[in-house]
Parts: structure tokens; C-alpha cells; sequence
């Protein structure tokens, strides 16, 4: 049987943690036998104490299950390495500084790769006051659209998400130079750099 959570991983994270057998049984309100018997390979926690488990001893439920305990050693992400996960079934939109792994509907969703704009995803930038006003001569119809608008620069992420019945524009704030991203449903995501 391979075991989802492995006993030097509970052992390794309890004793960085400072916390006895007896503490963290506490902790999760089980015995400490039952904690010795996970970190001995003689059982496994419940599936309803992985959350609590993962919380208690300060990492994911992914981390946990992986038995790899990821350290960021890199605390100052520049916004501008951002990507976007778009979902095919429900239009849900997911960004993050760098590559990562995500999942929705039931899928594994493939980062965004973004083009430069083309003739008939031109973006119109006219600056008003502090803030660009971003157009986009594309059609808005329920098969046919723009998702969405994002503008971001090294430390500041924005989104005006859209919908079919809206038009195809957003205001964003200026906070300098950055990169103006669009995603069309059908064609995929497109940028200019401002």
C-alpha cells in the first residue's frame, strides 16, 4: 500500500516546530500513540486531520502529501514575472509571479503565452490625468470577447475582468513602466509594453 503522507515528514516538521509527540496530539486532539504510529509507519492520520495536521505544522496539504518541504528563498518577486492561467470550462482567471501548477474544473491549466498585439488585438492607450484608458476595437459577444485587462508594472498587479455585454475597455491607475496584458477567449493573451 503506498502511504499518502510519510512519518519522517510528520517527525522532521514536529521537531522544527519545537513541539513533543504529546504536544501535537494535543494540538489535533488525538493521542500521542496515534502520532507515534504515523511517524512510524504503523498508520496514517485520517484523511479529515490532513488540514489540521498541514496547518499545525506550518506548511500546505500539497507539501504534506509530497513529503517536500518547498522554502522560498526568493521573498521579492518582481510582478513583472507574472503569468496567467486562464480555465477553458468556466473562464476562471488565475495569475501568479512565476510558473506554477494549477487545476480547475477538473483540469491542469496550461500557462499563458503572450503575443504581441496584432491587427485585430490593438490595443488604443490614451493617458487621462493619472491613469491609462485602455480600449480595444474587438467584438463582445458570449462566444466571441474579452476576458480581461491587466496592467502591471514591478510591484503592482492590476485586473478589470469583462464580460460580453460590457465594452472592451478599463482605466488602470499609472504606476510606471510596465505591460499592458489582454485575453481574448478565442485568440489567447496579448501584451504591450508601456
Amino acid at each position: 500500500m503506498t502511504n499518502y503522507v510519510t512519518g519522517s515528514m510528520i517527525k522532521s516538521l514536529r521537531e522544527k516546530k519545537g513541539y513533543t509527540q504529546k504536544q501535537l496530539a494535543e494540538l489535533l486532539n488525538v493521542s500521542d500513540k496515534a502520532v507515534s504510529k504515523w511517524e512510524t509507519q504503523k498508520g496514517l492520520p485520517d484523511i479529515s486531520l490532513l488540514e489540521p495536521l498541514a496547518k499545525t505544522l506550518g506548511i500546505s496539504i500539497a507539501e504534506l502529501l509530497s513529503g517536500e518541504y518547498v522554502i522560498n528563498k526568493n521573498r521579492s518577486g518582481n510582478m513583472l514575472r507574472t503569468t496567467f492561467y486562464i480555465c477553458p470550462v468556466c473562464g476562471n482567471v488565475i495569475n501568479s509571479i512565476g510558473e506554477g501548477s494549477f487545476s480547475c474544473c477538473g483540469i491542469t491549466l496550461p500557462m499563458q503565452e503572450a503575443e504581441a498585439q496584432d491587427e485585430a488585438h490593438s490595443f488604443g492607450v490614451e493617458r487621462i490625468e493619472n491613469d491609462y484608458y485602455v480600449t480595444m476595437h474587438h467584438t463582445m459577444t458570449k462566444s466571441h470577447y474579452i476576458s480581461f485587462f491587466a496592467y502591471i508594472t514591478p510591484d503592482r498587479v492590476q485586473i478589470v475582468k469583462l464580460y460580453p455585454e460590457q465594452n472592451p475597455e478599463a482605466r488602470f491607475f499609472i504606476y510606471g513602466k510596465g505591460i499592458l496584458y489582454a485575453y481574448c477567449n478565442k485568440h489567447g493573451l496579448f501584451k504591450l509594453a508601456l
